[in-house]
């Protein structure tokens, strides 16, 4: 369902916005009615470990949480790759040249609007279209951008990555770049990512181009401080997938008898956040037919993110049809941004 957002705002006239602003929805508000919804909730937490999508973890509220995480101390990603971007933003889009900006998981796009300035101080036109899976921050930040760039075009989708990406239309201008910042890709397990990768793959032409922005090895220490932060935000984001499924499932878990647990896997070399009851019991969302027990110390595996070997990943890219043009990274390499192209 397309709509056009309608609220006034002191810089933008109502006019303004229908034209400038185009916000679709791809997922219902609260689709409990539709017969797949929470499907992947009843495969995750009926098998052994439970899991779940990190989706879950991002309705409005969470996202909120997470734009809080980046902001935090011990969170190095997002201030080393805005770092990154500082820096070589203006190169990335002298290599591009002009192009329609797709972002998957914009967020409040903050990070963004380094890019977007590149491209606006060598008088490219600016056409971005962000998705994320709250609708919320998605209009919100939409309508600030378009305050602050008074020529920018939105076209907004809220819903998940694979959806947004079979509903992309042909760019209106003469080239695309799909970027993905902040990480993100490590959500993935490997066949996953070989799978996302691919769907990447097919949203551009060949000359098009794919920026994705990769956590790379270091020291457990930093990487397991960036998750367990000492103001318990983390925490509450994750806490947060309990309240979310209960909106939307009619669910009846409670939130006091669960605790955060991140860790990094060695042998995976990840992340992993989970949820782990605090005492037997019986869970159950209703709008999904579905009971669950939990044992004492059991857990929900949340997220995982994995942090990459720089050579590895472009090579998976490079399988995948995306030569790697350049990759820049911070003086600690903790963290890397790449920018290939659809060969």
């Amino acid at each position: 369902m397309a709509s056009f957002s309608t609220t006034s705002s002191n810089n933008i006239s109502e006019k303004n916005l229908e034209e400038r602003l185009r916000l679709e929805h791809l997922l219902e508000v609260k689709p409990k009615h539709s017969s797949t919804a929470g499907i992947d909730v009843i495969e995750g937490l009926t098998k052994n470990p439970k899991t779940l999508t990190p989706r879950y973890l991002y309705d409005d509220k969470g996202s909120e949480f997470f734009e809080q995480i980046c902001e935090l101390p011990e969170y190095y990603p997002t201030r080393t790759e805005k770092t990154i971007l500082e820096q070589y933003s203006s190169e990335i889009a002298q290599i591009t040249g002009a192009c329609e900006l797709v972002e998957l998981g914009s967020g409040s796009s903050t990070k963004t609007r380094v890019l977007l300035d590149a491209y606006k101080n060598l008088g490219y036109p600016l056409r971005y279209l962000p998705i994320d899976v709250s609708a919320g921050i998605l209009e919100s930040s939409a309508r600030q951008l378009l305050a602050d760039y008074p020529s920018m075009q939105i076209h907004a989708l809220a819903g998940t990555y694979e959806l947004a990406l079979e509903k992309l239309e042909s760019s209106k201008l003469s080239s695309r770049l799909i970027c993905i910042i902040g990480g993100t890709l490590g959500n993935l397990k490997p066949a996953d990512f070989d799978l996302f990768i691919s769907q990447i793959t097919g949203s551009l032409q060949p000359g098009e181009y794919f920026l994705a922005g990769v956590d790379l090895r270091k020291p457990k220490h930093i990487i397991e401080a960036a998750y367990n932060d000492s103001a318990g935000v983390t925490a509450a984001f994750n806490l947060n997938v309990l309240d979310h499924l209960n909106w939307r499932f009619n669910g009846n878990f409670n939130r006091s008898q669960f605790e955060h647990w991140a860790f990094f896997n060695d042998v995976e070399s990840r992340i992993e956040m989970h949820l782990r009851s605090l005492r037997s019991q019986t869970v159950e969302l209703q709008a999904l037919n579905l009971k669950v027990e939990f044992e004492a110390g059991e857990t929900i595996r949340t997220e995982i993110s994995r942090k990459f070997d720089l050579n590895l990943i472009q090579e998976q890219l490079k399988t995948n049809g995306l030569n790697p043009v350049k990759v820049f990274t911070d003086p600690n390499k903790w963290f890397a941004v790449i920018l290939s192209q659809r060969s």
